[in-house]
């Protein structure tokens, strides 16, 4: 089975959406001895590559622990987030297997939600866009000095979450409470919600 990954938050180094999806898909590539992992990345000013040392830090360029049977392929690309959310979650064109070739199975991560053919699968961190919408960026920003964009991170997000509810095969929050929220505001079936608590 061909696996694809949304890897792109683990740009943000030392967060808790990084290191999330650092952690899992650590595991899944140590894991798992059959399956081929397609993972996509996509940053504007970032880049990362596979170090048998298995450390992430972006910043230095090096990733996950390549010490496993896993077979492993990553596709890298300089599209802003910007740029993914008005492909994805407003427009919701390009599919993700332009990018990755095809999938059975692709898992998004927490900032877009791109169509595909494939199971499509996501983590869902937390509801604060719609329980703490105001401490949230929730105002778009430009800096033409500095050629940068801050997104409206509340519509970004409740965008992606239109996608997520209406096209999502699994869910998996990363805690009972996520799972309650998915349940009472975005009115997700609970048979489509698992609780998949963060590694250490």
């Amino acid at each position: 089975m061909r696996i694809g990954i949304d890897i792109s938050q683990v740009a943000y180094e030392g967060t808790g959406v990084g290191n999330y999806i650092k952690n899992l898909v650590e595991n899944l590539i140590h894991l798992d001895r059959e399956n081929e992992y397609i993972l996509f990345f996509s940053s504007l000013r970032r880049n990362f590559q596979f170090s048998p040392q298995g450390h992430l830090s972006p910043e230095s360029g090096t990733i996950f622990n390549l010490q496993s049977n896993a077979k492993i392929k990553v596709k890298q690309y300089k599209l802003p987030p910007t740029i993914l959310d008005l492909l994805w979650n407003r427009l919701h064109i390009a599919p993700i297997e332009w990018f990755i070739g095809d999938v059975d199975v692709f898992i998004s991560s927490d900032w877009t939600q791109p169509p595909t053919k494939a199971k499509k699968v996501t983590i869902l961190y937390d509801l604060i866009v719609y329980t703490y919408p105001e401490e949230t960026h929730n105002k778009s920003e430009f800096n033409l000095r500095k050629l940068l964009i801050s997104p409206n991170i509340v519509a970004a997000q409740k965008r992606r979450l239109y996608w997520v509810k209406k096209e999502c095969d699994k869910i998996l929050c990363i805690s009972k409470a996520t799972k309650k929220d998915a349940m009472e505001i975005l009115r997700i079936p609970e048979e489509k919600l698992s609780v998949i608590y963060p590694g250490t």
